[in-house]
């Protein structure tokens, strides 16, 4: 047993003398294994941060989300996206009372206008919606108030602000009371939203401003049909439930036969959740094939510089085992240099992959997380790599015959 030790602690000694004889060299066949590594981590948490950064996102949209949106036509038999919304506010109030499986509605529609406050100006989106809407998108009101139900039956010129508009128009504060004009059209602000964030596609949720859709339909589109309904299920486990009752309702007030094409689409918050999720696992697994392909790389270098290790070091593999080395002692030493070069490359990986990663983050905004069971699987990747593009070298040289070793020139 001592003996065993004893040897092992040659091999170690002669294995690091051996790397330390050739340092850049050394560094060099380990700098494929610390891109590689590096690779590892930074797709990861670039892959898991955007997952994370979508999934907040997502849920920024609301609690149990659910919209309602224009969908496809047969006209002449010809089937086409229109464009064109059949939904109506006679629909929205429809769903409000006969689907019990849904707690909030409310209409939508868009548009965008430069607003004015003053001597200062900001161009934005002003979206019509109705008193649940709040509810719906899980977005309180930071200052002052929302607007009522009072409000939305009579057309009232009354805007709620997002943060972003608010800070834009009013750097001092004092948004909430203060009067702003809509294509020349005045509405007075009665609360300002806290802050929301980024949405899914990159913008600025808090670029915005509500108003009663009543008001933007007379006041600002000169229309009388929505672009979407949205509503918010009593509970996650009801949305499946509140969809079809929303679907079975929509499609009896609409005439539609049953088998025909719907004139209306809906998305849920999870249907949106999915679509997103196999769009990061697609950019998450090119990353990681990218990074993967680095580590092969480096393996590959690793078993060229130990190849030539061993046609370098022919008489000294001799001289060893004219004087008593065994083969498998000649293995685990070029083994060990093989595996060492790889943990180093590895650790060297793991500290260069981490500070990329911040620099990223800091650099880009782009959101990052990173990962220690991302560090741990790099690292042992690393390890399994040094084995096995090792393992050839290291077994070439442990079958050298002694005789024709000390003879190589």
């Amino acid at each position: 047993m001592r003996n065993s030790f004893v040897r092992l602690g040659n091999i170690t000694v002669v294995g690091l003398k051996s790397i330390a004889r050739n340092k850049m060299r050394s560094l060099l066949t380990a700098l494929g294994i610390v891109i590689g590594v590096a690779c590892v981590i930074v797709s990861v948490a670039i892959g898991a941060g955007v997952a994370q950064s979508v999934s907040e996102m997502i849920n920024s949209l609301g609690s149990n989300y659910i919209m309602i949106m224009p969908g496809t036509s047969t006209q002449s038999g010809a089937r086409m996206f229109t464009g064109q919304s059949t939904l109506s506010e006679d629909d929205a109030e429809a769903i409000r009372r006969e689907v019990p499986a849904v707690a909030y509605v409310s209409p939508n529609l868009r548009t965008a206008a430069q607003v004015v406050a003053g001597e200062l100006n900001w161009s934005t989106s002003i979206q019509g919606v109705g008193i649940d809407w709040p509810n719906i998108r899980s977005w309180n009101v930071e200052d002052g108030s929302f607007f009522t139900e009072g409000d939305v039956r009579s057309g009232s010129k009354v805007a709620v602000l997002g943060k972003t508009v608010a800070d834009s128009l009013f750097p001092n504060g004092g948004a909430a009371g203060s009067i702003i004009r809509i294509k020349n059209v005045p509405f007075r602000v009665t609360g300002v939203l806290e802050k929301k964030g980024g949405s899914m596609m990159g913008s600025d949720q808090d670029d915005v401003i509500v108003a009663p859709y009543t008001t933007v339909m007379k006041r600002l589109m000169g229309q009388n049909r929505f672009g979407m309904i949205i509503a918010s299920a009593v509970s996650a486990e009801e949305v499946p439930n509140a969809m079809d009752q929303i679907d079975a309702l929509l499609r009896q007030r609409h005439r539609i036969p049953q088998g025909g094409d719907a004139d209306f689409m809906m998305r849920s918050q999870e249907e949106i959740a999915q679509a997103n999720a196999q769009q990061v696992g697609l950019m998450r697994n090119l990353l990681l094939g990218i990074a993967i392909v680095s580590l092969f790389v480096g393996g590959i270098g690793i078993m060229n510089i130990m190849l030539v290790s061993v046609t370098e070091r022919t008489r000294e593999i001799g001289i060893r085992m004219a004087i008593g080395a065994r083969g498998r002692h000649v293995l685990l030493q070029f083994l060990f240099e093989a595996v060492t070069l790889s943990v180093l490359g590895g650790l060297l990986g793991v500290l260069f992959g981490i500070g990329v990663a911040k620099l990223i983050e800091k650099a880009i905004k782009w959101p990052i997380v990173v990962s220690p069971e991302a560090i741990v699987v790099a690292f042992v990747v690393a390890a399994t790599i040094g084995i096995f593009f090792g393992f050839y070298p290291a077994r070439k040289a442990s079958k050298l015959d002694p005789i024709d070793a000390l003879r190589y020139e």
